[in-house]
């Protein structure tokens, strides 16, 4: 039997197919008789359309990510999956007015109207490869492509069978596609590297269908049966590595090899662990299985040192929702003492002490994304996150202190928050400009299918409907759109466009000015220098040399409340005679200079660690003469200072999360 699996547009180009690289070696390895191989068809579009347009590597980001919840790149092939260049153009036009500039509209048209002219060809390709199974799969905006290429495929060769799977084919949506477009002999619903394996020996054997789990399938009338889904997800032991056999040699003859980085993809472990205890509400990641498995270290670190072998690529993007932090112990130490100096990408949960930030950085792992979504307590809450705002701030800070680029995104909407959620937040973002600014502005929470928002209608979201583009994009009833769809409109909650403009003018700023702001600090033992360079504000350098001020800066290390700063460095610093309002006090002065930030009672120094101390004294000397920092306001105490670098603040909450 000869399989091929078919990875359309708009698949990112700079990362093989997780997906089709895992079924690839299940057929290979799991299904007599049978061998399966990877067409790139995203490398072959983006040939063919470079070839046609003035299309650039910014286009193809564009409609494979960045417009993903506005739908344009299902819409550029939904000419072509209902044979129409000129397919619904007047409704998208309208829909877009506001949201497109002129040339993205003019390339959206350009590409819906070319559209069916690739399709064709992809699809007289795939026949001329003769495969008794062609497989699609489908994830974010590959939907309509993948159906359009499977319906042309069907016209031209009616004996292959056509299947399609992934992220758009889980549960409803699975069942949805299999009823409404009959050009699909079957849907796999869940994760495929059981079932797709079942259904080839199944087929090779004419058995029953019926047995594999999550599969839809026709009956002899050509009606749509939808087998039930697994009851439980894969136990990690049975969850292969990928095979990515071709994808770099075409991506080496493809004008995309002058575009971009290529990157690995590896898995180690599915599901959430904090999710399975406190389902963030906007989350629908996850899909139908939450339970968090992993795959042993000694599994998942032969698979990174094998591929990183094989195809010389030492950029990888670890697809994780969220890191299994017995890595940190056992896999990562071992990546450190391989020799390997590989550049890695993982989700993490944002409350990470400083030393396991330091263990990611030294493993590779230098592009982390901890699921920030807010730097307010109340609003984290409402999401169910079980960080605070303090939490998130330090992420950031000892992100910049470890070298970890953090990406992180802002987040607003939700049912139950105010303005007074963010105006204290806004009013402090001046000081935070030398830490990472989130990736864009602050956006608006989509409602996805699978995330409590979804499936409880209590907690603030009732009378869905499907994205607009749904309506734009596919030729099928509501009812029908409403299985179909993973995004869906709902009336707007949370706080207004006043709040709105506001919180994302001050993130502008603090986008525009990051890369020439600065704050950092270095623990001398008996004081602690600081230097700053941030636009609103004009000290330049200071010393902390009051006892009872260096242990409350070292305290604040961690995020803490007034009366347990004064309590702690009342053990540290006996007979310091400073009250309560004292430290307010100290507080309030340590804010207006930038130094704090606050959220929900608690406070947290923003001053990574200086990472070159001799480069900071000279630094120091060059600022001191030219810009005196402000005096002390506390007379000193005689009393001794902790030891540099000594961990001094509350440890950090045991669980936390990752969207």
């Amino acid at each position: 039997m000869r399989v091929l699996l078919v990875n359309m547009p708009w698949s990112p180009i700079d990362l093989p197919s997780l997906a089709l690289g895992i079924l690839k070696r299940g057929v290979d390895e799991r299904v007599p008789g049978a061998t399966a191989t990877v067409l790139h068809a995203n490398l072959e579009f983006t040939d063919w359309v470079t070839a046609r347009t003035e299309f650039a590597p910014t286009d193809y980001e564009y409609y494979s990510l960045s417009s993903y919840f506005m739908g344009c790149g299902d819409w550029v092939f939904s000419s072509a999956l209902y044979d129409d260049p000129s397919w619904r153009e007047a409704e998208f036009t309208e829909a877009m007015r506001t949201k497109l500039s002129k040339s993205r509209m003019r390339m959206s048209h350009e590409l819906h109207r070319m559209a069916p002219d690739f399709v064709a060809e992809i699809a007289r390709r795939i026949v001329d490869e003769a495969p008794d199974v062609v497989g699609f799969t489908s994830t974010f905006q590959q939907n309509t492509a993948a159906l359009a290429a499977a319906r042309q495929v069907k016209r031209l060769a009616p004996h292959i069978r056509t299947v399609i799977g992934g992220a758009n084919c889980d549960a409803e949506q699975g069942a949805a596609l299999h009823r409404n477009f009959p050009f699909l002999d079957y849907v796999v619903r869940g994760e495929g590297e059981a079932a797709f394996p079942q259904l080839l020996s199944a087929l090779a054997a004419e058995e029953s269908l019926s047995g594999v789990p999550g599969l839809c399938h026709r009956g002899e009338d050509g009606s749509s049966t939808a087998n039930p889904m697994a009851s439980s997800p894969l136990p990690p032991a049975t969850i292969l590595a990928p095979d990515y056999s071709g994808y770099f040699e075409r991506l080496a003859a493809s004008v995309a090899r002058n575009w971009v980085e290529p990157k690995l993809v590896v898995e180690g472990a599915r599901g959430c662990w904090w999710g399975e205890k406190h389902h963030c509400t906007f989350c629908g990641l996850n899909g139908s299985f939450m339970q968090f498995r992993s795959k042993s270290p000694d599994v998942f670190y032969e698979e990174i040192m094998d591929l990183a072998r094989k195809h010389r690529v030492l950029d990888m993007y670890v697809v994780d929702n969220i890191l299994d932090m017995g890595y940190l112990s056992t896999v990562l130490p071992r990546i450190i003492d391989s020799g390997y100096d590989l550049r890695l990408h993982i989700e993490i949960k944002a409350n990470m002490r400083r030393n396991q930030l330091r263990t990611l950085a030294d493993a590779g792992l230098i592009y982390v994304q901890p699921g920030i979504e807010s730097l307010n307590k109340r609003v984290l809450d409402l999401m169910d996150k079980g960080v605070s705002g303090c939490q998130n701030v330090r992420m950031l800070r000892d992100g910049a202190e470890t070298g970890l680029s953090v990406s992180w995104n802002y987040l607003h909407g939700f049912p139950g928050e105010s303005a007074k959620d963010y105006e204290g937040v806004i009013g402090q973002i001046p000081a935070l400009e030398h830490l990472d600014p989130p990736v864009d502005l602050s956006a608006r929470i989509a409602i996805e299918r699978f995330s409590p928002y979804f499936n409880q209608p209590s907690l603030g979201f009732d009378g869905l409907r499907p994205e607009a583009h749904y309506r734009f994009t596919y030729d099928l009833p509501e009812e029908e759109l409403y299985d179909l769809a993973y995004v869906f409109e709902a009336p707007e909650r949370g706080i207004g466009e006043v709040t709105v403009s506001a919180l994302n003018d001050a993130l502008a700023l603090w986008k525009e000015h990051h890369t020439d702001a600065r704050l950092t600090h270095t623990d001398l033992g008996d004081r602690i220098v600081l230097v700053s360079v941030r636009r609103s504000f004009d000290w330049r350098v200071m010393e902390l040399t009051d006892p009872f001020e260096t242990a409350v800066f070292r305290l604040l290390d961690q995020p803490h409340a007034p009366a347990s700063i004064l309590r702690k460095a009342t053990v540290r610093i006996p007979g310091h005679g400073r009250t309560e309002a004292d430290v307010d006090a100290l507080l309030s002065h340590w804010l207006e200079l930038g130094l704090l930030f606050t959220d929900g009672g608690q406070y947290v120094h923003l001053a990574p660690s200086a990472v070159n101390e001799n480069l900071l004294r000279l630094d120091f000397m060059r600022h001191a003469h030219a810009a005196p920092g402000p005096a002390s306001p506390n007379p000193p105490a005689p009393a001794p200072a902790p030891a540099p670098g000594a961990d001094t603040g509350a440890q950090p909450d045991r669980d936390a999360v990752l969207a």
